[in-house]
């Protein structure tokens, strides 16, 4: 029996992807300087108070445009009027998903399917919601995953529930530059055969935060360790996730000498210390 894992594009094994939101004023800043090293982010983003309820604290449009989408990053969903979905009862928390879907996707002509959930988010339930109810209706409206938090860890392993995806750490927690110099030091090849799997080093959190902290040279420290490195893919979390999804599409025969890629992504991944990689439509024969 042969381990197979996953490995990101070009065989890397490593990958970082940041999450932050609100969409206030100081994502600017935080979108400029992610830009700058190259660190994808996923931009979360409230409908109500972007496109409705519009203020000097936040972003426009026409910035989002500019320095969030046409740079790569992602925009993803955070409540129309940003309700914990644990806290409101199913109507409402369906309301508060699919208005901020529909108004985000019209503003700016695209489909959006990520998530990170407003507040609380699933920590806490009244009000009879569940998190079994919640990410049946989050499926059923086409959101295909969503951050969470109040798990901060070391284990950067991609989530095993995309609708409970809990990143590796927020950026005010005191290990985190810690936790990046543990990322960065991993040698996927040196590892146990078992222990060869892909890495994820996922950062979250609110651009004010630096502001209210006046600590921007946090940013830049994090940003400076996890940049520029050969082994690591750069990613929004939607990349991640159809990344992720497309390997886990491929068929194999019985005996996994042959392999056949559905999808429409070139998927790469490790048989034993061998990297392979496999075209849209291909079927390959080891």
């Amino acid at each position: 029996m042969k381990y197979r894992f996953l490995r990101y594009p070009e065989g890397r094994s490593k990958a970082v992807t940041f999450s932050y939101d609100d969409g206030c004023r100081h994502d600017l800043r935080l979108a400029k300087t992610l830009s700058k090293y190259g660190i994808k982010c996923t931009f979360n983003l409230s409908s109500g108070s972007i496109l409705k309820n519009k203020s000097d604290w936040n972003l426009t449009k026409e910035e989002i445009l500019e320095y969030v989408i046409k740079a790569g990053h992602e925009i993803a969903v955070h409540g129309e009027w940003h309700k914990a979905p644990g806290l409101v009862s199913a109507i409402d928390g369906i309301q508060d998903v699919l208005n901020c879907r529909s108004g985000l996707e019209k503003a700016f002509d695209m489909i959006i399917r990520g998530m990170a959930y407003p507040d609380s988010g699933i920590t806490n339930f009244s009000n009879q919601a569940n998190y079994k109810n919640i990410k049946h209706y989050l499926k059923d409206l086409g959101i295909v995953y969503s951050r969470t938090l109040q798990g901060d860890n070391n284990l950067f392993r991609l989530p095993d529930d995309w609708y409970a995806w809990m990143p590796t750490a927020h950026h005010t927690n005191p290990k985190v530059l810690e936790y990046a110099d543990e990322f960065i030091a991993i040698d996927i090849n040196k590892q146990y055969c078992s222990k060869q799997y892909p890495r994820l080093f996922y950062l979250w959190g609110h651009s004010f935060e630096f502001a209210n902290n006046n600590n921007w040279e946090l940013l830049d420290a994090i940003c400076e360790k996890l940049s520029g490195k050969e082994d690591t893919w750069y990613a929004t979390n939607i990349e991640i996730y159809d990344y992720v999804k497309a390997y886990d599409s491929l068929v194999f025969s019985a005996d996994g000498s042959r392999i056949y890629n559905p999808t429409l992504i070139t998927v790469w991944f490790d048989i034993d210390g061998t990297v392979y990689n496999i075209k849209s439509g291909e079927t390959l024969v080891l």
